[in-house]
């Protein structure tokens, strides 16, 4: 429960990357279970290379298990590695006692499948970083929206999903998603 109690905790006052960036936080791992990879920690710029290396020494893994993973200090490099998992097919899942947030939410789109388990928590919020404080603020037609727009589009996540999560909460703050919510814009596949 402690551990949890800090993730909401950071969390709360995360800005997404812009709460990361002042602090030592956790970097994201993965650690080899059975067919499955436990990926704990805040997504950094290592992550792709992290996730290449863990698949190749890995062959046998297919789902990413996300126990923890409280957001991303570098969106463009989540993307990124959100696309390999895709590519490879892998399934994502969010275990009963398991949060993600932000970026980490992002991460979990990227699951070919993709399960929620009862009691797992979502959270979600507007984005700033790179000069942006709230990105909900930025007109639709601002190009920055793009790169979240085109990799909802590509992980067949309604582009309505990406508006709903910058009115959610403002970048400073997290709102986790009700079960309905998660069920609304199709988190978790069938």
């Amino acid at each position: 429960m402690k551990k949890i109690t800090i993730a909401l905790f950071s969390l709360i006052l995360a800005g997404c990357s812009s709460f990361f960036e002042d602090f030592d936080y956790p970097p994201a791992t993965f650690s080899v279970s059975g067919n499955s990879l436990v990926m704990e920690g805040v997504i950094d710029s290592n992550i792709k290379t992290n996730l290449q290396a863990a698949l190749n020494d890995n062959p046998q893994v297919d789902t990413i298990i996300m126990q923890n993973v409280e957001g991303s200090v570098d969106d463009e490099a989540n993307l990124n590695a959100a696309k390999l998992v895709r590519a490879k097919g892998l399934n994502t899942l969010i275990p009963s006692d398991g949060i993600v947030a932000s970026g980490g939410t992002d991460f979990f789109l990227a699951g070919t499948k993709r399960t929620v388990e009862d009691g797992a928590k979502i959270g979600v919020h507007s984005w700033a970083g790179a000069g942006i404080d709230n990105a909900a603020m930025l007109p639709k037609s601002h190009p920055e929206h793009q790169k979240y727009l085109q990799y909802y589009e590509e992980m067949g996540i309604a582009s309505e999903f990406y508006w709903y999560t910058l009115v959610s909460a403002s970048s400073d703050d997290i709102h986790w998603m009700t079960p309905m919510e998660q069920k609304k814009y199709q988190l978790a596949t069938p």
